[in-house]
């Protein structure tokens, strides 16, 4: 099985990359999914958060207050490193065990989305790193959209290495400006390229 890690800038189109791929057939994990899902009531992932964050983390029905954990982790490095150190194990853990399964049940291809790619070291385990990325007045305007305040964006971004980075790392890069077909035959290009390339 060959294995590819998605990666890119936030509201550079991950997202929707990863739905054209599912749509093409192939088997993709969303590790911002895997966060969502270690993190729900009962997980120990949850438990440690709120022993590390407080009680206050947590709303009146045990739920993780995504906004409020985004609020503190992206305004302080350090509390942004408390929670890598709780998540970023068990993500990784996840999605290679979802990646052993499929190679055992000999899936041509699977891609695993990882905004953190190189930040975390992880393209070393991938066939090969493919770079989602866009313009930075088009990635401004599309995050302004999910309301977050000018500073947050800047938080978040700041929390990443720079595109340009990303994608001199890559070996491959689907430029999202343009509208979604022409995303997808990007990413058919890619597909193609891995098949006759490993």
């Amino acid at each position: 099985m060959k294995s590819i890690g998605l990666t890119g800038g936030i509201g550079m189109g991950k997202s929707s990359a990863t739905e054209i791929l599912r749509g093409r057939g192939v088997s993709v994990v969303d590790t911002d999914l895997l966060a969502r899902e270690l993190t729900e009531p009962g997980q120990p992932a949850l438990e440690e958060i709120q022993r590390s964050f407080g009680p206050a983390i947590l709303d009146s029905q045990g739920r993780l207050r995504r906004d409020e954990l985004a609020r503190r982790v992206f305004s302080e490095p350090n509390e942004r490193e408390k929670l890598e150190h709780v998540l970023h194990p068990r993500i990784r853990a996840a999605w290679q065990s979802q990646l052993a399964k499929w190679r055992a049940e000999s899936r041509p291809l699977a891609v695993v989305a990882i905004p953190l790619l190189f930040e975390t070291g992880a393209q070393a385990e991938f066939d090969a790193a493919l770079c989602i990325a866009c313009s930075a007045g088009t990635q401004l305007s599309r995050l302004a959209v999910r309301g977050w305040s000018p500073e947050h964006i800047q938080q978040r971004i700041r929390a990443q290495w720079p595109i340009e980075r990303k994608m001199a790392a890559s070996d491959y890069v689907v430029w999202t400006e343009g509208p979604l077909a022409v995303h997808a035959a990007q990413l058919e290009c890619v597909l193609t390229s891995v098949a006759w390339r490993l």
